[in-house]
């Protein structure tokens, strides 16, 4: 019976958690529907660390007995029985113990041979490295020496003129190199003909390097790629043991570095694949995650903070090797609920779908990263404005990038409203952004008519997103008292200014640029259309995408993904 039971329990468990959070769920029906929600997710609370404890029960009380006492077998072979005689006891014993002695010594030989082999193989490991730095020394010595051919004709011009002392028959040349070796397959004549030995065949030419593929860094592993996000942040930083991490809190300065986010090759466009986990709603508990694996998830391979200059000179170089997008940088703004490595897998994902070659930059304000704390985040986002003003005037005029275009979503847009407000009257002459691309921003309509009227005039063209489906537009619009914000489509229609080109995209959802897998997965004409709007910049909406439907209203038109 104790062994059905421990075979069996979890299964009884789950089905028992699962009856009575059916019967939750059908009492509950007649609720109002934030009730509803508050009184079917407030049980999980308690079930599930339940089930986690009741399923350990049976194992806690196997534990002692299968520990209490050795197998049978091995005690009737190594306990001398009570009734045996006394030498045949003593017999049994130093039995027992001769068998004790071998099995030690074998342990003990095992461990000796496996600390030699440790030994071995570090020796010989060190013996490569030795050589191989050895081998790079002579290619190095030998690449500095001209070639015989044009030292020749030096010598004999140093003699014309006088300044070259004549050659000593009596003293034989110095050799090209002591340590190098006779070429194998060398006959015996041709080192009678010379005193000294023939030099080392000389190093072909490094074959010519091949640009890295769009948006992944220079050497890609086998099965991942690896794409670099530069970032700048103003949270604090949490280090955590084997990497420097960034937490909610906020650190009131700018910080910067660069990360090397892990992509898959099976990485399906528009995803971010990321390790199975289970979390309770709301307060973001996670009671099971899957352990990361690059040749299947998003994963961050190296995090560096790093110095104003080491930043500088790390983003002219990636700008500088750009080809598909020559000379373009592009600065993403996270929205609410948004944790920091989050924020870089969306950069690095971004750039790699959009086989994006030029210098992918990120800031992350400090969101709380959870459901709750949207109070927090906007008050975070709003504080984050200097540090933000700092990281894309940054960008605008130190990274070489002729061509800077920035994207925000949802809570995002607040700082970069105000930032592009106070930023555009500094650019330099004849400096412009290229694209702003707004993607439901949460900002007060009446607010955002005033902050758009001012920015228009510094980006070559500002694109409006909005959809009536964002969950961060949802949680916006219920806290302002069913007031519409701007990222949202009321039933009079989305807000429509002058000069700025605004899309529904209520049928594809915005929440492609945030974490909500199970709306975005298998829609990405979001990312095309950003792609073609950094590519091309060709307007208006329906000339490049020409599923538009074009939508006439007396503030003047808007275009949105037909239904």
């Amino acid at each position: 019976m104790i062994e059905l039971l421990s075979a069996h329990a979890d299964i009884a468990i789950i089905v028992a958690a699962g009856l009575v959070y059916g019967f939750i769920w059908f009492a509950t029906r007649n609720l109002s529907r934030l009730a509803k929600i508050m009184a079917r997710l407030a049980p999980l609370g308690l079930v599930i660390p339940m089930m986690l404890y009741l399923s350990s029960v049976p194992h806690m009380r196997e534990a002692p007995k299968s520990a209490g006492a050795p197998p049978p077998v091995e005690r009737q072979a190594t306990e001398p029985r009570r009734d045996a005689d006394p030498a045949e006891s003593r017999r049994a014993e130093e039995a027992r113990a001769e068998a004790e002695r071998r099995v030690a010594e074998a342990r003990a030989r095992q461990e000796a041979e496996a600390k030699r082999a440790a030994e071995v193989a570090e020796r010989a490991s060190r013996e490569e490295r030795a050589a191989a730095k050895a081998t790079e020394e002579r290619a190095r010595v030998e690449s500095e020496r001209p070639p015989a051919a044009e030292r020749a004709p030096s010598q004999a011009e140093g003699r014309r003129l006088g300044t070259a002392p004549p050659p000593v028959a009596s003293a034989p040349p110095p050799p090209a190199a002591t340590d190098a070796p006779t070429p194998r397959g060398q006959p015996p004549a041709a080192a009678t003909r010379s005193a000294r030995p023939a030099p080392p065949p000389a190093a072909a030419p490094p074959a010519p390097a091949q640009p890295p593929p769009p948006g992944a860094a220079s050497q890609p592993e086998k099965d991942w790629d690896v794409v670099p996000v530069f970032y700048g942040t103003d949270r604090a930083r949490k280090d955590e043991p084997k990497r420097i991490a960034y937490s909610t809190e906020r650190a009131r300065r700018l910080q910067l570095g660069q990360a090397l986010v892990t992509v898959p090759k099976s990485h399906q466009v528009p995803n971010i694949e990321r390790p199975f986990a289970i979390r309770i709603p709301i307060i973001n508990v996670t009671i099971y995650e899957q352990a990361e694996d690059p040749r299947q998830h998003f994963t961050i391979r190296e995090i560096k903070a790093l110095t104003r200059e080491e930043f500088v000179e790390l983003a002219r170089k990636r700008v500088g090797g750009s080809l598909s997008f020559k000379d373009q940088a592009v600065v993403f703004v996270h929205g609410y609920n948004t944790a920091f490595d989050y924020a870089l897998f969306r950069a690095a994902q971004m750039a790699y779908d959009l086989k994006f070659d030029g210098a992918s930059f990120v800031y992350s304000w400090p969101s709380g990263g959870g459901f709750v704390s949207y109070y927090y985040d906007r008050e975070s986002s709003e504080q984050a404005e200097p540090y933000l003003r700092e990281f894309i005037d940054l960008v605008v005029k130190e990274t070489g990038a002729k061509s800077v275009s920035v994207i925000a979503h949802s809570m995002g847009n607040v700082p970069l409203l105000r930032v592009l407000q106070t930023l555009g009257p500094s650019l330099p002459q004849g400096v412009r952004l290229n694209q702003i691309i707004l993607a439901a921003p949460d900002v007060d309509r009446n607010l955002f008519e005033n902050l758009a009227a001012n920015i228009k005039a510094y980006g070559r063209g500002v694109t409006l997103y909005c959809s009536n489906n964002d969950l961060a537009m949802t949680a916006a619009r219920r806290v302002a008292g069913g007031v519409p914000r701007a990222g949202d489509v009321p039933a009079e229609g989305p807000i429509v200014l002058s000069g700025i080109d605004t899309i529904d995209v209520s049928q594809t959802s915005t929440d492609y640029l945030t974490l909500n897998h199970s709306t975005y997965a298998e829609k990405s004409a979001l990312l095309n259309d950003i792609g073609l709007l950094l590519q091309t910049g060709e307007r208006p909406p329906d000339k490049r995408i020409p599923i538009l439907q074009r939508v006439n209203t007396p503030s003047g038109d808007f275009w949105r993904y037909p239904r």
